[in-house]
């Protein structure tokens, strides 16, 4: 089957589909709660045994005996608890959360899609010796597992996520850091584990069972040669598209800038910016995010994929703290799925190089963006 085939059959399924253009509410400071301890390791987390599983990341979770929000409650479990995931069905939307209909079957019942971050389980052989780059020794490395456990390497912390005591701490599937140095305590091999940009400074130390190394090789731009390239947005059905010319490559669900506040009120400060931008002018492999105040802002680490398009930081990234794919959730960027996110990163100009992971232009050297409103009267 030709890519144009595959593609338009995807853009017909996701536009003509089950999802609406809801509103949620946002989510607050992600709480990276319920990490069990800071040493464990891999070999030690009691995950279920299955191919795909789910990380609860919306606080807690109600498991139904039905795939709707009205029917019997089997089980509750909290964030960062892991279920298996057997398949996603389509049940009843839940009304005060939007127009999502997609629910996952688990041993125990039913989840709203939403609340879980679709993850794997996937354990790495631990590198040893760090491959040489310009800057020195390092690899950029991508968290392939639920979560993994860190100590602070050089407390006292300085992100205001890490300063409460109380609340553990862990990094999750999908995450990319930059890791530069590898130690051994008692046979476990730990990777340090850096954020190049953004960051306020802190390490930590984690297994490196963990991380999937991301080469070189793997970050290789997707058809450089083709320059009339472009994308466009729109937050009226939560969609991103892709152009080489006239033609659309590529197609998917995001979640642009969410229309009500964490109280439910309706806003629209957090609107994605409708326009046409000459250009994507920063990307960065992984980047340090945050914003607003505790109450009503974020605080994001390891944001992998970014690509900023607009004044105020406005970008293209992966997203690990929802599973909302189609409802307006963000605080103005364009939430994709990591997979998603990668394509946009690697298929648009500029290139970025492998060691810094990070590139700055001005001017119009890079791919345009388009955001539309086409439910707009």
């Amino acid at each position: 089957m030709k890519l144009s085939q595959t593609l338009f059959s995807r853009r017909k399924f996701i536009k003509t589909g089950l999802m609406g253009a809801g509103a949620l509410a946002l989510l607050p400071y992600i709480k990276r709660t319920q990490v069990s301890t800071f040493n464990q390791s891999m070999a030690a987390m009691d995950w279920p045994d299955s191919p795909q599983l789910g990380r609860v990341c919306m606080g807690k979770v109600e498991i139904k005996a039905k795939p709707i929000s009205e029917s019997q409650t089997t089980k509750v479990i909290y964030d960062n608890a892991v279920v298996a995931w057997l398949r996603e069905v389509i049940g009843e939307a839940n009304l005060n959360r939007g127009k999502n209909r997609r629910w996952v079957e688990t041993p125990d019942g039913y989840i709203y899609s939403p609340d879980l971050q679709p993850c794997r389980n996937l354990q790495n052989k631990p590198l040893i010796n760090l491959p040489d780059n310009p800057s020195g020794k390092g690899m950029w490395a991508e968290v392939t597992v639920p979560l993994v456990n860190i100590t602070l390497v050089n407390p006292p912390a300085k992100a205001g996520a890490l300063k409460d005591p109380n609340r553990p701490f862990g990094l999750y599937y999908g995450e990319i850091y930059w890791i530069d140095d590898v130690k051994t305590v008692d046979g476990n091999v730990l990777y340090r584990v850096v954020e190049k940009h953004g960051s306020p400074g802190d390490m930590f130390w984690a297994d490196a069972a963990g991380f999937r190394q991301i080469t070189e090789q793997e970050v290789k731009p997707i058809r450089p040669d083709v320059t009339d390239k472009k994308i466009v947005i729109d937050v009226g059905y939560q969609t991103l598209a892709c152009y080489e010319g006239k033609s659309e490559i590529y197609f998917c669900r995001v979640s642009t800038g969410a229309k009500f506040d964490s109280n439910g009120n309706a806003v629209d400060k957090w609107s994605t910016p409708v326009g046409l931008y000459h250009s994507i002018a920063r990307k960065y492999i992984s980047i340090h995010m945050a914003g607003g105040t505790p109450a009503s802002g974020y605080e994001l680490f390891g944001v992998s994929w970014t690509s900023i398009f607009a004044t105020g930081g406005v970008a293209i990234h992966a997203t690990y703290w929802h599973n909302n794919y189609g409802e307006p959730m963000s605080h103005g960027c364009v939430n994709a799925t990591p997979e998603d996110s990668k394509f946009v990163y690697l298929w648009s100009q500029p290139l970025v190089p492998y060691d810094d992971g990070k590139i700055e232009i001005s001017g119009y050297d890079g791919t345009k963006v388009q955001v539309i409103d086409s439910t707009a009267v």
